[in-house]
């Protein structure tokens, strides 16, 4: 790591990286993150899709991993809809 910074985390659980660090590392309003926190030690590391040429790969492996664990294509579907159900139909009253 070249530089560091402080910043102070709000009231509202938000933490605001220093504009140096924003440039340099091209972070635009939007990016996304995965957030380690372990003892006093907190990582943020950037979301990114897959490139193109990863993604056969992935949805090759994907395919091999289901398959090996005798899943179907009716099981994604149940398992799709049902997921879509319960978005639906909101919190629990």
């Amino acid at each position: 790591m070249r530089e560091t910074a402080t910043t102070t985390l709000s009231s509202k659980g938000q933490v605001v990286i220093p504009e140096e660090i924003r440039v340099r590392l091209g972070l635009k309003a939007g990016v996304q993150f995965v957030v380690l926190g372990e003892k006093d030690v907190v990582i943020f590391k950037i979301l990114q899709p897959p490139a193109k040429r990863e993604f056969s790969a992935l949805v090759q492996h994907a395919r091999q991993a289901a398959k090996q664990s005798g899943m179907r294509r009716g099981d994604i579907r149940k398992a799709t809809a049902r997921v879509r159900r319960l978005r639906h139909a909101g919190p629990p009253k």
